[in-house]
């Protein structure tokens, strides 16, 4: 019993993970995704590949100074998620996949305010005791199946 207990517990802790992110990157809070991914996470989105907490921190911070194009300094897009799967490798190791809806708010000629549909595929550790992402590939279905490197995007 006290297992599943466990297992539930870990799920739940590497499902905030990505809800976190979601929350920090739309509120310009990028300086505080150490509580997110590991010091040696690998991000590939749509913006190229990071390696490294620092080169992600940095190529998001990019990111986010491109598409807030009013100045709010906050939320020119939203990163809802969902249909969060998550599967247990290990006692400290874990893999997951969820859905992306990526949501542009700033303003902008096309009223649409649907950027792209994607699916995102996690790998996770716990670390000193916390679990953190240590790989992150963004796979855009919508508008087009595209590689992260070759699409346009703050996913």
């Amino acid at each position: 019993m006290h297992d599943k207990i466990q297992a539930l517990l870990d799920k739940d802790e590497i499902r905030d993970l990505r809800i976190r992110y979601s929350h920090l990157l739309d509120g310009n809070r990028i300086d505080e995704l150490d509580t997110v991914f590991a010091k040696d996470a690998v991000v590939e989105v749509t913006v190229g590949r990071m390696e490294g907490l620092d080169a992600i921190k940095a190529g998001l911070k990019d990111a986010y100074a491109l598409f807030d194009r009013d100045g709010r300094g906050h939320y020119p897009f939203l990163h809802p998620i969902a249909n969060h799967l998550i599967e247990l490798t290990g006692p400290d190791t874990a893999q997951g996949t969820c859905y992306l809806v990526d949501f542009e708010t700033a303003s902008k000629d096309d009223p649409n305010p649907l950027l792209l549909l994607g699916l995102y595929a996690d790998e996770y550790r716990r670390i000193e005791g916390a679990w953190r992402i240590t790989r992150s590939r963004l796979d855009v279905v919508w508008p087009t199946s595209q590689a992260p490197e070759e699409s346009n995007g703050p996913a």
